[in-house]
C-alpha cells in the first residue's frame, strides 16, 4: 500500500493498539570488511509493538534515529553468527547504502520478520518513504486492541477506506481494506495441500490395515487346529483372544520401529526437497508430539484390525477342528471378509491414484508451457552495488556496463546481458498512459509489469525482438528516454496500429516521456502457470541502481564462469557482494510446490498400489492353497491348467473390478478438492482415470498370476491323496 494511505489508516483506526508498515529485501551489507547479502527491512516505529517483542540486548529506535536512520537492529542468529553474541555489540558498525550504521539493539532469540530479517532499519529515513498514493510500496501489519475483533476491525476500515475513496477519487478509486489474521496469510497457501496429504496418509494407513487384517485372518484361519487344540486343553476364549492380540502389537511395534527409522532418514529428505514457502519448515521433524500420536495410532490400528481375526478364530467349533485339516475349515463369512478387504484397498487405491495421475499431469502441462524465453545454459550473477544517490547508481550503470562488455568478449560465452530482475520474478509494476500524462496518477491506469535492462539482454534470454529495435549505446542517461513493450501491451494499448514512435508514461523511478523503439516477444514474467502481462522494458543507463543481475549465456557448463566472474567483481569493486545461480534453477522455484505435492502424492499413491497389489496377492495365494483340493478334483475330472488359471485370474479380476468401480466414484468425489491446484486439468479429466483403470488391471493380473500359475501346476493325484 501507500504511505498517505497508511498514516490515514493509522490515525483514523481505533481498533489497533499498534499498526505499522514495512518493506524488505536483500541488502548489500558489509561487516568486518566482508560484503554479502543480508536480508534487512525498513520499519515505522510501532513494528516492534504489532508483534509485542523487545531487544534483548540494547534499545530500540530513538526519535533522532527515525530521522536520521543511522541506527540499526539486528537478530539474534545475526548477532550469534556475525559477533559470536558478544555484548560488546553494541556500538559496532555494518555498512549498508555507503554508510556506517551503529547497531544499537538485538531482537530475541526467534523473531525474525519480514522474511528472515537480519536487520531492522527506521522507514522514511535513509529513503524518504513514497507520497503517492497510486504507489503500492509497503505491507500493513497492526496488532488489535484486547476484546476487539477481526469483523470489527474490518468493518473499521472499510469504512476508513471509503471516505479515503470519496476524498482522493484519482487515487483511491474502487481500493478498498482487507483484514486477515496474520496465522491465516502465512499458512493459506499450503493449507489445502496439507489437508490433502494428511487425507493420503490416512489413506494408506486404512489400505496397510486392511492389509494387515487380511494376513492376520488367512493366519488365523491356517492355525485353527492348534487353536482348537489349546482350546480343548483348557485355554479360555479370553485367553485365546488375548494371545493373538498380543501377537499382532508385536508385529506392529517392530514395524514402529523400522518405520521410525525410516522417518527418521526420510523426513529429512522431504524437508530438503519441500518449498521454501512452507510455514516453519526448518522446525519440521520427528518430535516427541509425533511419536506419540503415531505410536496410538500403530496400537490403536493393531488392536482393531488384529480383533476380527482374533474373535473369529476364537468361534471354531472343537469337533470339526479336531476332526478336519486346517485346510478345511475356510468359513465362507471369513472368504467374504478378505474378499471387501481387498475391495476395500484397490478402492482406496484407486482415490490416492486418480489425485496423483491428476496432479502428475498438471504438472507435466505446467512444465511445457512456453514461457517467452529459452533459460538453459544462463548463469545468473546477482549483485548489488552500494549506491544511495543518483550519482552512486550512475557509478553502478558504468561498472556494469563494463562488466557486460568484458563478459561478452569471453570464451564460451554466446551472450551477456543483464537485468535488474530476472525473468519469472516481478518486482515492480503499476500504470502506464499513452501520449499524455494526466494531471494525477490513477488506480484506474492500465497496469504492465516494470522491467529495467542492459543492452544485450534480450540477445542473452532469447526473446525474440517482433519489430524495431534493442537498445544500445545510444540510450544514456543524459539523451531522450526510450521504451520497448511486449506484444500484449501493444495489442491492449495500439489495437491495429504499430507502438512504434509513441510516447509512453509510467510512474517507476520518474514521469519523463519515452519513446517507444521497439516491440518483443511476451515472456511469462509471474511464472507458467500465468498469462503473459503487458510489460514495459527501460534501458538500464537511464534507469540506473546499484541491484542488478548479470545475465550470461555459455555454450558448457553456466557455473563454470563463476570463479571468473566473481574474480573479475572482487577486481572492479571488493565491497559487492555477489551471488551465483543458474537461470534454470531460479525458475525452478515457481512450480517448486507443485513438484512437491506432485511428489508426495506420487509416493503415496505408489505406496497404496504396491499396498494393493500386496493385499490381491496375498488374498490369491492364501485361496488357492484352501481350494488345492477342489483343483485338482477339477483337473482330475479333465479341466485344463488354462481353464484353472483362467478361474483364479477371473476371482482376483472381479474383486479388483468391484473395486475399481467403488474407488472411481470416490475418486470423482475426493479429486474435486484438488481444483485449485491444478493446472489445464480438470478433476474429471477422463484420460487419468482411465490410466488409473488400466494401471490398477495390470497390477491385479500380475499380483493374481503367480498364485494363479501355482494353482494350475496342482498334481490332481496328490491333491486328491490328501482328500
Amino acid at each position: 500500500m501507500s504511505a498517505p494511505d497508511f498514516h490515514d489508516w493509522h490515525d483514523q483506526s481505533t481498533s489497533f493498539s499498534a499498526m505499522a508498515y514495512y518493506d524488505g529485501d536483500d541488502t548489500a551489507v558489509t561487516v568486518h570488511s566482508v560484503a554479502e547479502y543480508t536480508p534487512s527491512a525498513e520499519v515505522t516505529p510501532e513494528f516492534f509493538a504489532v508483534f509485542a517483542v523487545h531487544p534483548v540486548l540494547g534499545r530500540e529506535f530513538s526519535a533522532e534515529e527515525r530521522k536520521s536512520g543511522m541506527g540499526v537492529l539486528i537478530s539474534y542468529a545475526y548477532w550469534q553468527s556475525h559477533f559470536e553474541g558478544r555484548p560488546e555489540v553494541l556500538g559496532q558498525t555494518v555498512r549498508m547504502f555507503e554508510k556506517d550504521l551503529t547497531i544499537i539493539g538485538v531482537m530475541p532469540a526467534g523473531f525474525s520478520y519480514p522474511n528472515a530479517t537480519a536487520i531492522w532499519l527506521a522507514a522514511n529515513s535513509l529513503f524518504p518513504e513514497t507520497a503517492h498514493r497510486s504507489a503500492h510500496n509497503y505491507r500493513v501489519v497492526g496488532r488489535l486492541k484486547p476484546g476487539a475483533t477481526l469483523e470489527a476491525a474490518q468493518a473499521e476500515m472499510t469504512g476508513i477506506g471509503a471516505r479515503l475513496e470519496q476524498q482522493y477519487p484519482e487515487s483511491n478509486a474502487n481500493k478498498s481494506v482487507a483484514v486477515l489474521r496474520m496465522r491465516d496469510a502465512m499458512v493459506g497457501n499450503v493449507k489445502v495441500m496439507l489437508y490433502v496429504l494428511l487425507g493420503a496418509v490416512g489413506l494408506v494407513l486404512l489400505i496397510a490395515c486392511a492389509n494387515m487384517a487380511n494376513l492376520l485372518l488367512a493366519k488365523a484361519t491356517a492355525r485353527t487346529r492348534e487353536i482348537a487344540i489349546r482350546a480343548a486343553v483348557g485355554a479360555s476364549r479370553v485367553r485365546i483372544v488375548r494371545q493373538l492380540i498380543v501377537e499382532s502389537l508385536l508385529l506392529a511395534g517392530m514395524a514402529g520401529a523400522a518405520g521410525l527409522l525410516l522417518a527418521l532418514w526420510g523426513s529429512s529428505a522431504l524437508v530438503a526437497l519441500a518449498p521454501t514457502n512452507v510455514p516453519r519448515l526448518a522446525e519440521t521433524g520427528i518430535d516427541g508430539g509425533v511419536l506419540a500420536f503415531t505410536f496410538a495410532v500403530s496400537l490403536l490400528a493393531s488392536l482393531l484390525f488384529g480383533l476380527a481375526p482374533a474373535l473369529q478364530a476364537s468361534r471354531i467349533d472343537l469337533n470339526d477342528a479336531l476332526k478336519q485339516g486346517a485346510a478345511r475349515m475356510v468359513g465362507g463369512a471369513a472368504h467374504r471378509l478378505r474378499g471387501g478387504l481387498v475391495v476395500a484397498e484397490v478402492a482406496l487405491s484407486v482415490v490416492l491414484l486418480a489425485g496423483a495421475g491428476l496432479l502428475i499431469k498438471s504438472f507435466q502441462t505446467l512444465q511445457s508451457m512456453p514461457l517467452g524465453f529459452h533459460p538453459d545454459h544462463i548463469l545468473v550473477m546477482e549483485s548489488d552495488v552500494p549506491a544511495l544517490d543518483m550519482h552512486g547508481r550512475r557509478r553502478a550503470s558504468q561498472l556494469y556496463k563494463a562488466l557486460i562488455s568484458d563478459v561478452a568478449a569471453m570464451p564460451g560465452v554466446a551472450a551477456a546481458g543483464g537485468t535488474r530482475t530476472p525473468p519469472g520474478r516481478v518486482m515492480s509494476n503499476g500504470g502506464y498512459f499513452i501520449d499524455h500524462m494526466p494531471e494525477h496518477m490513477t488506480v484506474t491506469a492500465p497496469q504492465a509489469v516494470f522491467s529495467v535492462v542492459a543492452p544485450g539482454a534480450f540477445n542473452a534470454l532469447k526473446i525474440p525482438l517482433k519489430s524495431g529495435r534493442d537498445f544500445n549505446a545510444a540510450d544514456q542517461y543524459d539523451a531522450p528516454f526510450t521504451v520497448i513493450v511486449n506484444e500484449s501491451l501493444a495489442r491492449k494499448a495500439f489495437p491495429g496500429q504499430d507502438p512504434i514512435g509513441h510516447m509512453l508514461y509510467c510512474g517507476y523511478d520518474s514521469l519523463k516521456p519515452m519513446r517507444i523503439v521497439g516491440i518483443v516477444g511476451d515472456v511469462r514474467q509471474y511464472g507458467p502457470a500465468a498469462p503473459p502481462s503487458p510489460e514495459i522494458y527501460m534501458p538500464y543507463e537511464q534507469h540506473p541502481g546499484g541491484y542488478f543481475h548479470l545475465l550470461v549465456r555459455t555454450a558448457g557448463d553456466p557455473l563454470s564462469l563463476s570463479e571468473t566472474l566473481l574474480r573479475m567483481m572482487r577486481e572492479r569493486n571488493p565491497n559487492v557482494p555477489v551471488k551465483f545461480s543458474t537461470l534454470e534453477a531460479r525458475l525452478a522455484e515457481n512450480v517448486s510446490t507443485a513438484r512437491f505435492r506432485t511428489l508426495l502424492l506420487g509416493i503415496f499413491a505408489g505406496l497404496a498400489v504396491l499396498l494393493a497389489m500386496a493385499g490381491v496377492y496375498g488374498v490369491m495365494a492364501y485361496m488357492v492353497g484352501q481350494r488345492s483340493n477342489e483343483i485338482g478334483l477339477r483337473m482330475a475330472l479333465g479341466a485344463s491348467q488354462v481353464n484353472v488359471l483362467t478361474l483364479v485370474l477371473w476371482q482376483g479380476l472381479v474383486y479388483v473390478a468391484i473395486g475399481l468401480a467403488l474407488g472411481l466414484v470416490g475418486a470423482f468425489a475426493a479429486t474435486r478438492l484438488l481444483t485449485s491446484m491444478l493446472f489445464e486439468v480438470k478433476p474429471t479429466d477422463p484420460a487419468t482415470y482411465a490410466a488409473v483403470a488400466v494401471i490398477l488391471a495390470a497390477v491385479a493380473l500380475a499380483a493374481s498370476y503367480i498364485p494363479a500359475r501355482r494353482a494350475a501346476r496342482v498334481d490332481p493325484l496328490i491333491a486328491l491323496r490328501q482328500e
